[in-house]
């Protein structure tokens, strides 16, 4: 009968060894895949929770490769409310074309899913210079472009040129005033670095495109026709596209 308790008390103390070393062992496993995550919980191998942290994870990636891939413009068109800008030889306001030729950039850009863009204005407001150049900044653009026509009082005078203000608008400027010369064939005036208050406030690569002159009847009659628009618009973007493609390496 002594036996018989000996053996039962043993038995129940193996038993109980075991148990305590199962549960060390347990235990030792589990640091080590606490050590190895960078301290955090160790998650369910093929449990729900790893599964949805997969797919959380590769929208995150998918979202960051597109916002980086697109290119984010600002059409400034110039003048606008109780800024009139210049007038035309017709008595017709800068404003007004302004908007017309920015309204047409801003939809061919639209065509195209590699662009983001947006406008300082889209109706006859006035609006701030720095506010224009801050909607730039803060968005922030990679480029900046703004739309203006010019005026003398001698009616002879003509041409496009285009203004920049820092380095950075440098590529920008020479993309676009080319394109611009090709198309309205007006008297090329050049590209020239200027201190306009617009993009000396603006961080992002920014030029300021005097189209024609407006105070000359031809050139005013191009500028304000819906032909003149759309060659001037296209020209644009046809700078804007070879802008993208000289900084973002992207074919067409």
């Amino acid at each position: 009968m002594e036996r018989t308790r000996r053996y039962s008390r043993s038995a129940r103390f193996k038993t109980l060894s075991l148990l305590l070393l199962v549960a060390i062992a347990g235990i030792f496993l589990y640091m080590t895949q606490f050590a190895k995550n960078g301290g955090e919980m160790p998650k369910t191998l093929g449990g729900k929770e790893n599964q949805t942290e997969q797919v959380s994870s590769g929208g995150l990636d998918s979202d960051s490769e597109s916002a980086k891939d697109t290119f984010k413009i600002v059409i400034d068109p110039g003048h606008g409310g109780k800024d009139p800008g210049s007038t035309g030889f017709s008595g017709i306001f800068e404003k007004v074309s302004n908007l017309a030729i920015a309204e047409r950039v801003y939809d061919l850009l639209l065509e195209d899913s590699r662009f983001e863009v947006r406008m300082t204005r889209t109706d006859d407001t006035f609006v701030e210079l720095e506010d224009r150049a801050g909607m730039a900044n803060d968005w922030p653009a990679d480029a900046f472009v703004s739309i203006h026509g010019n005026a003398y009082e001698d009616s002879s005078v003509s041409g496009s040129e285009t203004f920049y203000r820092y380095d950075n608008g440098l590529l920008l400027a020479e993309a676009i005033h080319e394109e611009l010369v090709d198309a309205m064939r007006f008297r090329d005036r050049g590209i020239r670095l200027n201190e306009l208050k617009v993009l000396t406030l603006s961080k992002v690569p920014s030029l300021l495109i005097e189209t024609g002159y407006l105070s000359n009847v031809a050139e005013e009659t191009a500028i304000l026709s819906e032909e003149g628009q759309d060659r001037m618009a296209r020209a644009i973007v046809d700078g804007l596209k070879a802008y993208y493609e000289q900084t973002k390496g992207s074919s067409m």
